[in-house]
């Protein structure tokens, strides 16, 4: 077996699906985290894109979490995605879907003002209408077996730890399939394993540094 590292953030949701993967395959790796503010040369060196994750296979590395998840489906048992491709072919779409809701949140967290964390909420709300519509009984995206869709939505909703503290926006409400999915996600060992004990007072303080309307709403109910 190959010596695993993982580069990474301590905030990074991209990281969160490696180490999901990671985890749910019981594969040995080790975890570098870095802080991209100040990005350290051997880094530069390592990242053409100068984003984590990056994955130390050995002497190779590979960057990009999708290529990440991909070569350790390629390598690693159990497998995480269905065996059939029209399925397989499924679940990829419904993963790049849960990097646009990542794109959305960031829109969310740091809108200047009230109207854009408004419109920012409706477009985060028509995304998990739409992720209402396509699940099936549950407790996963697929049923009684865990996938790499999960890997990927688990990171979405652990936003919304920070987020219900802050005001009920109604993202979730009267979307009982989206929070069946989110709590049992909330609770897989993988999931909860995939942040470090400090995320969410990292991710608070991160939340508050961005001068945005949420961080204002913020500090009315957290004073820092």
């Amino acid at each position: 077996m190959p010596t695993l590292e993982l580069i990474s953030h301590p905030l990074c949701p991209y990281v969160q699906r490696a180490v999901i993967s990671l985890s749910e395959k019981q594969v040995p790796f080790t975890r570098t985290d870095i802080d991209l503010a100040t990005k350290p040369e051997w880094f530069k060196a390592l990242s053409p894109l100068g984003k984590v994750p990056l994955l130390r296979v050995d002497d190779e590395v590979l960057f990009e979490s999708a290529v990440i998840v991909e070569y350790l489906e390629d390598t690693q048992a159990p497998a995480l995605h269905p065996g059939e491709p029209l399925a397989r072919a499924r679940h990829r779409a419904w993963i790049e879907f849960g990097s646009t809701v990542l794109n959305d949140i960031w829109g969310f967290y740091t809108a200047a003002d009230a109207a854009q964390l408004k419109a920012k909420g409706e477009l985060l709300r028509a995304k998990l209408e739409r992720l209402e519509a396509a699940l099936g009984p549950g407790p996963f995206f697929a049923g009684e077996r865990f996938s790499l869709v999960d890997a990927a939505f688990a990171p979405v909703f652990r936003y919304w730890e920070l987020f219900d503290r802050i005001a009920d926006f109604g993202a979730f409400s009267g979307l009982l399939k989206v929070q069946g999915w989110r709590r049992a996600l909330a609770e897989r060992p993988s999931v909860r394993g995939a942040v470090a004990e400090d995320y969410a007072e990292r991710l608070a303080a991160f939340v508050r540094a961005q001068g945005s309307e949420l961080a204002r709403r913020m500090a009315v109910v957290e004073p820092a």
